[in-house]
Formats: structure tokens, sequence, C-alpha cells
């Protein structure tokens, strides 16, 4: 199987186009995948994510494990038959969540003993088992378990997770080939801020026969020319025939920069999480629909977008529904914010076909400057 066709790099950056090939979907690359943590995205049904062309979302193991459970999804038919996704799925590993629930996890070589934030019931964790969990819920692409390094972390400290999750690597890897399955298995790249750790693992796990491979373990407190730094020092050891996903990242900016340095697939809580919150990103830069200069604006809140939030409502109309509380206003808050990332990827492909996209950003810099 044909996994990923890359069709063209743009001649002044390392600004990719090109197609992923995945059970259920054919997705064009750099591509957004809207976050679906526990099968849903927040707000909104899968027909309009589907209506705004996304053909491809992500949700999360370690919650869709603690409920309804992989086993009753896999009675159900799999995530997509649950949730009624005809898309293709992307399911991360867990591996997030070693950092994000540092005070109810305990990290052995075996795997990691979490205490469930819900009914404080501890489950263990190893590659094998989140391997087996993925296989359950039966997403297209599945991630090795990682360490998710924090920020700060020390040299020392960043060797160890990195080398850990290196062995994790291999395991998954193992125990995914025994399975046989059609699903794709990505592998991790970690090594916090240090170059050399960059480097070391970038290497490491573009050895291993992974598919497809992310950088990890960003995205998590360190400033963002961090996180440009950790890409430089990874991107240009990972082999050119496998689709490169940034996880967890991130802003529009933060898109741009990372599609400039050759990254293929992204994912991040930010369009729909700030649309619920009442800000909104458009064309002229992201604005908080709560302000008062919107008390009075009868057309919508970003006259260059198209979406259905924009055709039909008024700015000071979303203002209200926010003002009150309203369900409505987090709907339609959402649908425009992921609205405006399908077709910011849409435009950054069209760029990159025209080998315009150093331009294209400069442009779009310049524009949300606010």
């Amino acid at each position: 199987m044909t996994v990923f066709t890359l069709h063209r790099t743009a001649s002044d950056c390392a600004a990719r186009r090109g197609t992923l090939h995945l059970p259920h979907a054919v997705v064009e690359t750099p591509v957004f995948m809207p976050v679906g943590t526990r099968g849903t995205v927040k707000a909104m049904t899968w027909e309009e994510v589907e209506e705004l062309g996304f053909r491809l979302a992500l949700g999360n193991t370690f919650h869709l494990f603690l409920r309804p459970g992989a086993e009753r999804v896999a009675r159900a038919g799999g995530l997509h038959r649950f949730v009624g996704w005809n898309g293709a799925l992307l399911t991360d590993s867990g591996g997030y969540q070693v950092f994000s629930l540092k005070d109810l996890r305990t990290i052995t070589e075996a795997g990691v003993t979490f205490r469930s934030p819900l009914d404080g019931a501890y489950h263990e964790f190893t590659p094998e088992r989140v391997i087996a969990i993925q296989h359950a819920l039966g997403a297209d692409v599945i991630m090795a378990f990682d360490e998710c390094t924090p920020y700060p972390a020390t040299f020392e400290y960043a060797r160890n997770s990195m080398e850990r999750t290196h062995r994790w690597a291999e395991r998954c890897w193992e125990a995914h080939e025994a399975a046989q399955t059609e699903q794709l298995l990505f592998g991790i790249v970690q090594g916090s801020t240090f170059a050399d750790l960059r480097r070391e693992s970038a290497r490491f796990i573009a050895d291993l026969p992974f598919p497809g491979i992310a950088v990890g373990g960003v995205s998590v407190g360190e400033p963002p020319e961090e996180m440009r730094r950790a890409l430089d020092e990874t991107l240009p050891l990972l082999p050119a025939g496998r689709p490169r996903y940034l996880m967890g990242v991130g802003t529009p900016t933060d898109i741009l920069d990372a599609v400039l340095r050759g990254v293929d697939m992204f994912d991040c809580v930010l369009p729909t999480r700030l649309g619920r919150n009442g800000t909104l990103y458009t064309s002229r830069g992201r604005v908080h629909i709560k302000s008062a200069r919107f008390a009075e604006e009868d057309g919508p809140v970003d006259p260059d977008c198209s979406c259905r939030a924009c055709r039909r409502y008024s700015a000071a109309y979303l203002r209200h529904l926010h003002r009150e509380n309203e369900i409505l206003g987090s709907r339609l808050a959402t649908y425009h914010n992921l609205a405006f990332y399908a077709r910011l990827m849409e435009d950054i492909r069209a760029a990159i076909e025209a080998n315009a996209f150093p331009a294209f950003r400069a442009a779009c810099l310049v524009r949300w400057d606010n």
C-alpha cells in the first residue's frame, strides 16, 4: 500500500505538497486535523466537520479507553461507526497524558500507571496495551506510546525520557506487526529542547520502519523559537517519502512556520476551544466577539469569510449569543474557526503548488498583525 505520495516541494523553502493514502480516506497535505478527543469535535456534528472539507480527525486513546471503553467501541464496529464519521481517524497514544496528568501517573520501564481522573481507578498503559487499545478503536493512523517530555527538563531527564521512548517505540512496532492490521503506526521523535538529542531521536525513529513520523514534545510551554529550533534539528533528518506530523500545533502562525520547514500534518484544540470562549480567527487577525466594538456591527465578523456563520449571522448577533452564554454562540464560533483553518490549509496547498508559499506566508503575517 502506498502511504504517502509527495507531489512537489517548493523551490525556495522546504514546504511540501502531498497526498496521504489512508484506509478510510485520501487526504491532501499539508493537513490540519480537528481534535475529537472523546469521539466528538466539541460543539460540532460530524456532518459539519465533513461539510467544511475535513477528511481526517483526531481522537485520544486514553480518554476513549476510560469512556466508553475500547471493547465497547470495537463491538460497535470501530470508532468510525461508533461516532458516525465517514472520513479517516488518527488516535494519539496517550503519551501526552504522561505529560498533562503528571500528578496522576507513575512511569517505569514497563509503561505508565495512571490513576483515572474520573473514578480514581488505576490503569497500566504499556506499549503493547496501547497498541492493542488502538487496534480495537480501529483508527486509520495510530501512534506509538511515548513519554512527552515536559518543559523545562534537564539534559539528563530529557535523555532518559527519549531513550525510554525509543525502547517503547520498538515494542510498539513489534506488537503492531504481530497483529497484522491495515492501520498505519507512526513513530514519535522526542528530545526536548536539546539539539543533539533531537538529532539522535530523529535518526533512531527514522531507522525504524514506521510509515510516518511525528515530532512530539513541543507545545508544552516552551517559547515558539524553541519549537522552531526543534523542527530545524529534526526535519532534515527524516525521510522525504514519509509524512511528518507536528503534534499539538497550533496557531495559524505556528502552522505557517512549520509548513515552511516541511511539516505535513497538524492537530490542535485551539480553533474549537477558542471558539467556545468567543475568540475567532479572521482574515484580519484574532478577535474577541464580546468586544464592545461588535455591539452595533450588522455585518459578519469577517467580511472575507464565506462560511455559513458569516453568510447568515451578524457580528452583533454572535456577540449577543456569547454574552448570554447561549450554546449557539459556541457552535457558530467553532464552526467559523474550523472554516478558517480549512481555508488556510487549502490556501497553503495552493501556494505550494504555485511555488509561492514564502510570499503567501508573509502576506498572512502582515494581515494578522493586530
